[in-house]
Parts: structure tokens; C-alpha cells; sequence
């Protein structure tokens, strides 16, 4: 498992972290607060850590599921939108009015409502007023937001870093005390290694101590063919066996919490690898593009590409300061979800049984 650095200064910190959220938590369980439920079918996909755990990726693996049998729509919090209050995808949305994962969705989904709204009953309220027909809402990291009553809460966690190995913010990286887990009815370990064993799985687990109503999963990232973020700078055909066969050299340029498994992927292919990290959701300036060319420039390779994640995709084709020399040779990594010892029609039969059960045209 991997170690977490950890400052003792910051446990006072924490305590009183968990004091607070311990007894917000309290008046939800109490009913002194209020979580409103809906007539449809409302998954919640969420995680007691502070990202990294995969959940718009997992949320879109879900969806490809769905979508095809029930009019679905996705709700998240939009987090660094300019903008405010309920707003629905449309085709004049970006990153800018939707946040940058938010659009990841809406672009590869375009038969799915995408809204966001920072008070999600006040959302799934107006999804159902202004899409009639809706039929299914899944709630991006809404584990925590408990003003709304998920149907169904599935609760994602790092293979690397089980929430049971985690601490209460600051010290740790968790938003609510480990015990929140029991909400969850399904809890998905993630980014986990491809050739996982049955008796790994089973100590974690263990570790993981479920309840006796909770089923536990498997998952871990397939990086697909990389796609290229500006189609119409008419780039040319690149494949990883094509970076392995040319002998390309290759900018890495990550804004998300772990880009490490990525440059994992790329060293099977080429050795001439450079990386430029930014912090999670970063808002790109001027000031990186000029960095972000400078190193792509000084690549010792005859051939060579400028790769990002999906996520940061979504904000350099919104950002019109993108350097134009560079939209022909920059191509986004998309991943997908796959469950592991083919547990994946389980998963997805449970998730698929839930929405039928409960759906307001069964």
C-alpha cells in the first residue's frame, strides 16, 4: 500500500474536523436535518477521500450502461465553473460554464442531460421540471452531500489508499469519519493492478470490514488509443505502437491528483518522456502554455507529442490561449473502468435491477 506523509501538527486540526463533520453527520442520522428523496431512480457515486478515486470515469462506465434503456442525466457541483446556481448542458457549453468534468461527460455522452447545480435537490428539481421524461439521475461525488437520499450509493476507494489506511483532513485525506462508509450499498476498490489476485482481493477485503447488505467490487484503468484534442488542427494518426516504432519522444502534461499510472503506460513505449504536473482542476494560463511549449520544444526526439488526460483536455479546448503551434500534436488519453475476475455483468446487473425496481414507468 502506498505511504501517506503525514504532519502530526495538523491531528489537533483534524479532531476538530471530525467533531464537526461527526456531528453534521449526527443530525442527518437524527432526522434533524432533512435528505430529500425523489420518485426516480438517484445513484450517488462518491468517496470519503479527497479525489483520486476514479469517479467520473466510474460514473461514465455506468452511464454507458444505462443510457441506452432509461433517459439518464448526470448532476455534479460543477466545481471551478464561472458560473452559478442550476445550470444544463447545451451546445455553447465548456468547461468554463459546466467545470471541466461536467463537460468531459457531456462531450462524450451527447444523448445525456449534463447539469450542474451546487444544491443537488435543488437540481434534481429542476432536471425533472425542465426534462419531463427523465427517468434516471446519477449524482457525481454527492457522497457527502447528504440533503439529498441516494437510492442507490456506490463508494469508491484507492486500491493504494483504502480508506481504512486514511485519516480525518488535514492529517489525512478523508472528509468524514471511516464509519460513513456504512451509507454505501455497493463499495468499489479502484486503480487497482490489472493481475490482482482472488486472495489480494479477499485481504483487502477484509480490511475493508463491509457490512453484511454491502457488496464489494473491483476495478482498474485500460488506457484506450489516444484521440486528438483539436480534430480540426488535422493531426496525424497516432497510436502507442506508433511512438514505439518511430521512437517518439512525449510531453506529459497532468493537472489531476495521480498522474503516475500514466506515465507507467507511456514507458512501455518510449523512454523519452518529459512531464509537466499541475494541481488538480487547474485553470491554465498564458503563463503555463508559454512553459507547456517551451518543454515540448526541447524534446531531443525527431518525433514527438504532447499527451494530457481527458479532464484537461476538457479545459484546453475551452481556453482560447491554447498555443496553435501545438493543436496538431496534442492528444488526449481516455480510460476506461474495467471490473476485475469478471465481475462486471454482477456489478452491472445490480446497478441495472435497482433502476427497474424503481423506476416510475416499471
Amino acid at each position: 500500500m502506498k505511504t501517506q506523509v503525514k504532519h502530526s501538527i495538523f491531528l489537533p486540526f483534524s479532531l476538530l474536523y471530525g467533531i464537526v463533520t461527526g456531528i453534521r453527520n449526527w443530525l442527518f442520522n437524527s432526522d434533524i436535518l432533512k435528505s430529500t428523496s425523489f420518485d426516480i431512480p438517484v445513484i450517488s457515486v462518491g468517496n470519503l477521500a479527497v479525489g483520486g478515486t476514479g469517479k467520473t470515469p466510474h460514473t461514465e462506465f455506468i452511464l454507458s450502461f444505462l443510457q441506452t434503456e432509461w433517459k439518464s442525466a448526470v448532476l455534479s457541483r460543477g466545481y471551478k465553473r464561472r458560473t452559478k446556481g442550476f445550470y444544463l448542458a447545451d451546445e455553447n457549453s465548456s468547461s468554463l460554464t459546466l467545470g471541466d468534468e461536467p463537460f468531459q461527460i457531456h462531450q462524450k455522452f451527447p444523448g445525456v442531460t449534463v447539469a450542474v447545480d451546487e444544491k443537488r435537490v435543488h437540481g434534481v428539481g429542476e432536471l425533472l421540471k425542465q426534462v419531463p421524461d427523465l427517468q434516471l439521475v446519477l449524482l457525481d461525488d454527492a457522497f457527502q452531500h447528504r440533503y439529498i437520499q441516494p437510492g442507490l450509493s456506490i463508494l469508491l476507494t484507492d486500491y493504494s489508499n483504502i480508506y481504512r489506511h486514511d485519516s480525518l483532513l488535514p492529517y489525512g485525506r478523508l472528509r468524514e469519519a471511516k464509519h460513513g462508509s456504512k451509507r454505501a450499498n455497493i463499495i468499489v476498490v479502484t486503480k487497482c493492478p490489472p493481475d490482482l489476485t482472488p486472495i489480494d482481493m479477499r485481504l483487502t477485503e477484509m480490511e475493508l470490514k463491509p457490512e453484511t447488505n454491502q457488496e464489494v467490487f473491483f476495478s482498474c484503468f485500460v488506457y484506450d488509443e489516444m484521440v486528438p484534442v483539436f480534430p480540426a488542427a488535422q493531426p496525424e494518426n497516432w497510436t502507442f505502437q506508433k511512438i514505439a516504432d518511430s521512437g517518439a519522444g512525449a510531453l506529459l502534461v497532468a493537472g489531476i491528483v495521480s498522474p503516475e499510472p500514466i506515465v507507467e503506460q507511456l514507458s512501455i513505449y518510449t523512454k523519452t518522456i518529459e512531464t509537466l504536473f499541475f494541481a488538480d482542476h487547474h485553470a491554465f494560463t498564458t503563463k503555463d502554455f508559454n512553459q507547456i511549449q517551451s518543454a515540448f520544444e526541447s524534446i531531443k526526439a525527431d518525433e514527438k507529442i504532447m499527451l494530457v488526460t481527458e479532464k484537461d483536455a476538457a479545459r484546453l479546448i475551452s481556453n482560447p490561449n491554447f498555443p496553435e503551434a501545438l493543436k496538431s500534436r496534442v492528444f488526449a488519453l481516455p480510460i476506461r473502468v474495467q471490473i476485475l475476475h469478471n465481475q462486471e455483468s454482477l456489478f452491472i446487473q445490480k446497478i441495472k435491477s435497482y433502476v427497474a425496481e424503481n423506476s416510475r414507468n416499471r
